[in-house]
C-alpha cells in the first residue's frame, strides 16, 4: 500500500488544487480539492447516504474525519445559529475545509486536529462517515475519543459500508457504550448503513 493516504498527516503527493462542482444542501457548490485526501473528486456515495438521512443537526456539532468538508459545511448551512468543528489528522484536508468554509461564507466552522478541540467540549449532534479503512483498532480508539463526549441527549450519526463491517461495528459499540445508550441501525441505502448513537437525558 501507497505511505500516501487519505489518513496521512501529510501527503506525499503533489499539492495540486482544483476547483469541483458538488451539490450541498440542494445546491451546486463550487469546492477546492487535492489529491491525497479522501475522495478528492467528489462527493463519496457513503457521505451522499449521511447527508440524505440525518435530520437538521444543532448545538455544537462535530464532524469526525472530515476531509475536504462536505459534512461540516451542510451541517454549518443547515443549523447556521451552531458552531461546528470538524477534524481530521490530514494537514492537507484540514486546510482545504477551512478554505471551502470560508470561500463559502460560513463563519460557525471551526476546522483543526483532534487534540485542538478543547477536551471539556461536549457536542450535541456528531456527523460522521468514520475512516473505516485505518483499521479496527484505530477505529475503535477513535469512536471511544469521541462518542463519549456527547452531551445528555445527544446523537451521533454514522455511515458505514455493509461490507466493512457495519453490523459488528454496531454490536461492538453496544458492548462498549452505557447500557442506557442506544445504537441503533436507522437505514440501509446502497449498500450503507445508517448507524445512530444516542446518550440519554439526564
Amino acid at each position: 500500500m501507497s505511505s500516501d493516504h487519505y489518513f496521512s498527516a501529510s501527503p506525499a503527493s503533489a499539492d495540486e488544487r482544483r476547483i469541483i462542482s458538488v451539490e450541498l444542501n440542494g445546491t451546486i457548490r463550487q469546492i477546492q480539492t487535492a489529491a491525497g485526501i479522501f475522495s478528492p473528486s467528489g462527493l463519496d456515495k457513503g457521505t451522499e447516504v449521511l447527508l440524505q438521512n440525518v435530520p437538521t443537526p444543532h448545538g455544537k456539532i462535530l464532524d469526525i474525519g472530515c476531509g475536504w468538508g462536505p459534512i461540516a459545511l451542510s451541517a454549518a448551512e443547515q443549523s447556521p445559529e451552531s458552531t461546528v468543528y470538524g477534524v481530521d489528522v490530514n494537514e492537507r484536508s484540514i486546510e482545504l475545509a477551512r478554505i471551502n468554509a470560508e470561500n463559502l461564507g460560513l463563519d460557525n466552522v471551526v476546522i483543526g486536529l483532534p487534540e485542538s478541540i478543547d477536551p471539556e467540549l461536549r457536542f450535541d449532534t456528531i456527523w460522521s462517515n468514520p475512516p473505516i479503512r485505518i483499521g479496527k483498532e484505530a477505529l475503535h480508539e477513535l469512536l471511544m475519543l469521541w462518542l463519549p463526549r456527547l452531551a445528555p441527549g445527544g446523537e451521533a450519526w454514522m455511515v458505514v459500508q455493509k461490507n466493512l463491517g457495519s453490523d459488528s461495528l454496531q454490536k461492538w459499540l453496544l458492548a462498549q457504550l452505557p447500557g442506557d445508550w442506544s445504537i441503533t441501525r436507522e437505514t440501509t441505502s446502497k449498500a450503507f448503513r445508517v448507524l445512530k448513537v444516542t446518550r440519554p437525558a439526564q
